[in-house]
């Protein structure tokens, strides 16, 4: 009997602790005199009207890469494109140099893509491998606007010797980045696995497909360059088409000529 009655003491008083624990937490928040139910179903209503406002939001109803969908009803897709997005933005980079050289050069780049068939979308890829600047290099051998290694540069018809070195030259490696990417097309059928391929190579893309089953970008598990590698040119893409929203204020009116002037870092 005495075990009883402690227990449901006991039981009482957790019961208490706990109803006060929760009004407190609550009656903190609230205005006074607010009733708790009527707050309560407020709050869950505003809750559900910025997320019903984010999804709204028309820039997510737009992203495609090659006119090809991007599944941000993913929430892991959404996410990490989040993620590079920040990384290409302003606040991060503090500089006006993409855009400027995005004006300069891109137009060229897109008219050669153009006259091959090749999606408008590619033009960004230089923006992602070489910054635009022919003199990058890498570890591999890589080298110009569009990172050719010198054997693929040779295939393609450019000269890569001690004497001249075509991967520098925008129109030439332009013409055979076009050429590649063509030929890439014809390989997988799918402008984003085209896209992961100039990257990573069309045997090895080839064999994560068939070693994982699906012929989905955003499903394959590959490196963790080839992974981001499409996530970072809609985000280049994006935050040159859309400035303004990315942080780059003076570029606010999209039909605004960006200058090379003394102020643009």
């Amino acid at each position: 009997m005495i075990k009883k009655k402690a227990l449901a003491c006991s039981v009482v008083l957790v019961a208490v602790l706990l109803t006060k624990l929760y009004s407190s937490s609550n009656v903190e928040k609230m205005p006074n005199g607010t009733n708790p139910v009527a707050w309560q179903f407020d709050k869950q209503q505003k809750t559900t009207a910025k997320i019903d406002s984010a999804e709204r939001d028309p820039y997510w109803s737009d992203v495609t890469f090659a006119e090809e969908e991007v599944p941000l009803d993913d929430p892991a897709v959404k996410t990490k494109l989040n993620t590079y997005l920040k990384r290409f933005s302003y606040k991060k980079i503090q500089s006006y140099k993409m855009h400027r050289k995005a004006n300069e050069y891109l137009p060229r780049i897109a008219k050669i893509l153009a006259s091959y068939g090749i999606p408008e979308d590619f033009k960004y890829i230089p923006v992602v491998e070489s910054d635009l600047d022919p003199r990058t290099s890498s570890h591999k051998g890589a080298g110009g606007y569009w990172q050719f290694i010198p054997a693929t540069a040779r295939l393609y018809g450019l000269r890569v010797n001690g004497d001249v070195d075509d991967r520098m030259d925008l129109t030439k490696s332009t013409h055979a980045a076009a050429k590649y990417l063509k030929a890439l097309h014809r390989e997988f059928g799918d402008w984003t696995l085209v896209a992961a391929a100039y990257n990573v190579g069309g045997g090895s893309l080839k064999r994560s497909i068939r070693r994982q089953g699906t012929e989905s970008y955003y499903d394959l598990v590959l490196n963790k360059e080839t992974s981001s590698y499409v996530y970072k040119i809609i985000s280049v893409k994006s935050v040159i088409e859309h400035p303004d929203r990315f942080g780059y204020r003076r570029l606010a009116n999209a039909d605004t000529e960006i200058a090379s002037g003394p102020d643009m870092m």
